[in-house]
């Protein structure tokens, strides 16, 4: 039998507004991330309204360098473009992932189209963390369709979703540089499952909509729960419907260096870094 873990703590995201055009919440950010690692940041915007308007609202330009990251699409519709020439649109169930190692330049704005219609945006980015030996590889940009994303639906209704690594033999299609997990899982009123993770990685969950119950305790929309290494399994039920997003993965034990879009190991690669990025380096958006 599977020993339960228990829950460490529940953190609260607090309002976090992005550019010009994502508003949300913020659930953990680089210079507190240590507890998350391998994860840096989750961004949670939305949902919200989008109004029409000719002109895509978002992120304008801007560098990042050693770490990856990734949005993954609920509602609305993204566009990307970046300094290695990736271009790429988001809709619901897209997602994104982008490793800017070594260093690249992006934007990331509502898709055109859907930004003359307006809409429902919902979506969330992740930062994921490289270990020191791959931070200064070259970019690469991983687009993942809905389609290629494997579901399961659960004998109690609700569906599983595996975006990267292995969960409930289903196993992701996005390729990491660690071992970790990203899952979405959808749930109906009154459904209890059990999930189970290797017990040597760190564990987190977030309520993305309605409200669960994790090993007993509460948690609703916009809360997070940092799982504890203690076993293997996490049970979480619900009384309405609910999603959730699962977060795992072995942790980085290298050391942090954060300033803005850079995440290094020294405050010596943080001042390359940041010279390179002044200097053109790491490329130009055309």
């Amino acid at each position: 039998m599977k020993t339960q873990r228990t829950i460490s703590a529940i953190r609260n995201a607090t309002p976090n507004n992005v550019g010009d055009g994502f508003v949300g919440l913020n659930a953990f950010h680089p210079q507190g991330s240590q507890p998350f690692s391998p994860f840096l940041l989750l961004d949670h915007h939305g949902p919200m309204e989008v109004k029409p308007s000719e002109r895509p609202r978002g992120v304008d330009e801007h560098p990042h360098r050693g770490f990856e990251t990734v949005t993954i699409v609920y509602e609305g519709a993204l566009e990307h473009r970046d300094s290695a020439g990736n271009y790429g649109k988001l809709f619901a169930g897209d997602v994104q992932w982008m490793t800017a190692a070594s260093g690249i330049i992006h934007e990331e704005k509502h898709e055109r189209e859907f930004s003359r219609r307006g809409g429902q945006l919902d979506f969330v980015q992740l930062w994921v963390n490289l270990p020191a030996k791959d931070k200064m590889s070259p970019p690469k940009y991983q687009d993942i369709a809905a389609t290629r994303i494997p579901t399961i639906t659960l004998p109690n209704g609700g569906k599983l979703r595996v975006i990267a690594g292995k969960l409930a033999d289903q196993t992701g299609p996005a390729q990491t540089f660690s071992p970790l997990i990203v899952a979405d899982l959808t749930l109906a009123a009154d459904q209890s499952e059990t999930i189970t993770i290797p017990p040597t990685y760190t564990a987190m969950v977030y309520v993305l909509s309605g409200s669960a119950t994790l090993n007993g305790e509460s948690l609703v929309r916009g809360q997070i729960a940092l799982i504890n290494t203690d076993g293997e399994s996490v049970q979480i039920s619900t009384e309405q419907n609910a999603k959730l997003l699962i977060l795992a993965g072995e942790p980085i034990r290298e050391p942090l260096a954060t300033y803005g879009p850079f995440v290094m190991n020294s405050r010596e690669e943080l001042i390359e870094a940041f010279n390179d990025f002044q200097s053109g380096k790491m490329g130009v958006l055309n």
